[in-house]
């Protein structure tokens, strides 16, 4: 039984990995059409043309196959194990020994390449990746990386509040206003530089500055030109602004929490996308587990279309419901921990659920 058992393995192992990889395909293919259309409408805007389009929407495949990797798992298992079933090579299987715990060992197995895959994906390719997508398209927009505001960016950086006009995809600062306070947070000095570059390791080599100084009762303007400004903000800080939290990854994370916790600064959305990021390559197991009740309900009719119908809905509705808790865990202040492994926990609860009630049967 033991080696039938491992014939099987690489059999199903075969089979999933193959519908998944055509699902993942399907669903990027369809993906990347909606985004090209979404691009066309940015057209002509600076000197982005349609290649740039097209380079930029290829560059973000690899976040788009971390997004979609669970949705594609749990379709191609559910699709490969309802083949199965339909061939009634499960229950010739399950009426020969096997349990559904041996069921779900070899899917952890079969799965345990999804959770590599995923990791890697997620914070090797995607985020370099992400970044150059950006990077192209600001750079053919002639466009800066990010404004939260309409005076420009605004850092906390330790004592001082920092204001950037505008920040160019290769972090070239443009039109720098530095409001630096004391101990007591009285305001010490405030410096305007049109320019700043970075030189390593910690400071900034600022161009055209001129500064307004504090000393009690008066005030005095001084024309600097050049000034090193040693600061805790690096270009890798700067860069993550590129890059969604989503889609950032896990050291970058860490280093932006680590900055704005030091800034006395909320940290919360990127804690949720730090667990989000460690929780989410596990939801590929969670995905198998709920495709597998489905492979017992035998049907000589072989109603895959159905279920496969019903798995997209399932897919779907566990991305809506991952990024409903990530905005509810920011909005609410939940714990980190809560609001992403949440929608996991729960799908894993529903397929709990629907392999006891199935095996009652």
């Amino acid at each position: 039984m033991s080696g039938s058992l491992k014939v099987f393995e690489r059999y199903i192992a075969r089979e999933i990995y193959l519908s998944t990889a055509l699902v993942l395909f399907a669903f990027l293919a369809l993906f990347s059409f909606f985004d090209l259309v979404q691009e066309l409408a940015d057209l002509g805007k600076g000197t982005y043309q349609f290649h740039h389009a097209v380079g930029y929407v290829l560059l973000t495949l690899p976040g788009r196959a971390y997004e979609l990797f669970p949705v594609a798992v749990l379709i191609g298992t559910l699709y490969a194990l309802t083949l199965l079933a339909r061939h009634s090579e499960i229950t010739v299987l399950r009426a020969s020994g096997l349990s559904t715990r041996r069921m779900l060992l070899a899917l952890a197995k079969i799965g345990a390449v999804f959770i590599v895959l995923t990791f890697l994906i997620g914070e090797f390719v995607a985020p370099p990746a992400e970044r150059m997508a950006q990077q192209l398209r600001l750079r053919a927009m002639s466009s800066v990386v990010g404004q939260e505001f309409r005076s420009g960016l605004w850092v906390k950086d330790e004592r001082a509040f920092v204001n950037v006009r505008e920040v160019l995809p290769d972090t070239t600062l443009r039109g720098i206003l530095i409001y630096e306070f004391d101990s007591g947070y009285q305001l010490r000095s405030i410096s305007e530089a049109d320019s700043g570059q970075y030189a390593p390791p910690d400071h900034w080599l600022l161009g055209g500055v001129i500064q307004t100084i504090f000393e009690g009762d008066r005030t005095r303007v001084a024309e600097v030109g050049e000034l090193k400004w040693q600061s805790a903000l690096t270009p890798e800080i700067l860069t993550v602004l590129l890059v969604a939290p989503t889609r950032m990854s896990l050291v970058n994370l860490y280093l932006y929490i680590r900055h704005l916790a030091e800034n006395h600064q909320k940290t919360h959305r990127y804690e949720i996308a730090m667990w989000k990021k460690l929780a989410y390559p596990v939801a590929a197991l969670v995905m198998m587990a709920l495709a597998l009740p489905f492979s017992y309900l035998h049907d000589r009719a072989g109603n895959v279309s159905l279920k496969v119908f019903l798995g997209v809905m399932l897919g779907v509705g566990f991305h809506l419901l991952n990024g409903l808790f990530s905005s509810l865990g920011v909005i609410n202040s939940w714990p980190p921990f809560f609001a992403a492994l949440t929608p996991s926990a729960l799908f894993l609860l529903a397929a709990g659920v629907m392999t006891w009630r199935v095996e009652r049967r």
